[in-house]
């Protein structure tokens, strides 16, 4: 029997949600969660024997400790083969599951598989070191995306020939094969561009990247006159994190008050930004949110008026879907209250 060590969350190892994030890895033996599932797609094949449980914000912020403590859990249970998640879109869990992936892989030679959706930070990290099969963005799809771990991860166990993404059903890994075609490059090209021209369908051998455009808006005709808010990814909050973001892929972002305020000094302000040296931002939270140098321009009649609130969050790790939807809600908030221009910062 093919021996399997499966990798959660707090919130599918059953042990809560947000509020049990910081949590330490400990082991529970057999399957818990959605192991259930995964143990009964490997159609007795393979047998989950034991979970690691590890709380979201404890591996982002403790990563090295984290990794050191789970691989010593997985060793003692001398697995074949390993598997973390899915994490669907939650940018944390991602994270954690492909790093974990990699750890285990380069320090087990073994088998690991995990499974996100696209637009997870996750996946653009590690695509590269391990097989990442593709998710809906919610764990409604948990159905749906664990059979095609557990069938991918059997073939690799089984030592079978892993064919294409789309013949094998994980994301691309950005690694090229050469291949005997039984046509000419040249001609495959022509082909392609005929039916390109046709308006036919046709696939082509090199994907080029596709970046997201956002069209410019109109400038502000007098800015002596507008309202400029401040909006920062670089985490600047409150003394104490009020609203406890998350320092690496963040699930929510702040509004807070200004009003009175003309410099953000270190007895009243920090950043609450992972994966950067804090100390400077924290020293003086004006470096990263220029409060005190628009307040010398509000004053000086250069601009309008500084907005009354700022909304911050932390833009490491966190995934693009969640950054879009945090930015919508804050600019139907900014429009709504007058405001003509936006100062974006961030680290």
């Amino acid at each position: 029997m093919i021996k399997v060590v499966h990798y959660i969350n707090q919130f599918f190892g059953q042990v809560g949600g947000e509020e049990k994030a910081h949590i330490e890895p400990f082991v529970k033996e057999g399957f818990v969660g959605p192991g259930m599932a995964l143990n009964a797609a490997f159609k007795g094949q393979a047998q989950i024997v034991a979970t690691i449980i590890c709380g979201d914000s404890y591996y982002a912020e403790n990563e090295e400790k984290a990794k050191a403590t789970i691989l010593e859990m997985v060793k003692e249970y001398q697995p074949d083969l390993f598997i973390a998640g899915p994490a669907f879109n939650a940018g944390r869990y991602g994270n954690a599951c492909g790093s974990v992936c990699k750890l285990i892989k380069e320090n087990l030679n073994i088998p690991v598989v995990t499974g996100m959706y696209i637009e997870n930070p996750g996946v653009d990290l590690y695509r590269k070191d391990v097989y990442i099969v593709p998710t809906k963005d919610n764990a409604a799809g948990m159905r749906e995306a664990v059979p095609k771990m557990a069938s991918l991860a059997l073939k690799l166990i089984n030592n079978q020939e892993i064919g294409s993404p789309e013949e094998e059903g994980y994301i691309e890994r950005g690694i090229r094969k050469n291949y005997f075609a039984t046509e000419r490059g040249s001609k495959r090209a022509v082909d392609m561009l005929v039916k390109k021209i046709k308006g036919e369908e046709f696939k082509t051998e090199f994907k080029m990247p596709d970046f997201d455009r956002v069209a410019p808006n109109s400038p502000v005709i007098d800015i002596t006159k507008a309202k400029i808010a401040l909006v920062t990814s670089g985490g600047i909050v409150p003394k104490g994190n009020p609203d406890k973001i998350e320092s690496s892929s963040a699930s929510k972002f702040g509004k807070y008050d200004i009003e009175g305020v003309f410099d953000l000094t270190k007895e009243t302000f920090e950043t609450a930004h992972g994966g950067y040296d804090p100390v400077y931002a924290n020293a003086d939270a004006d470096r990263v949110l220029p409060v005190d140098v628009l307040r010398e321009l509000e004053k000086e009649g250069k601009i309008g008026s500084l907005h009354r609130y700022y909304y911050s969050t932390v833009g490491n790790g966190t995934a693009v879907a969640s950054a879009k939807k945090y930015g919508e809600k804050i600019a139907r908030e900014l429009i709504a209250d007058g405001v003509q221009a936006v100062i974006l910062t961030s680290t």
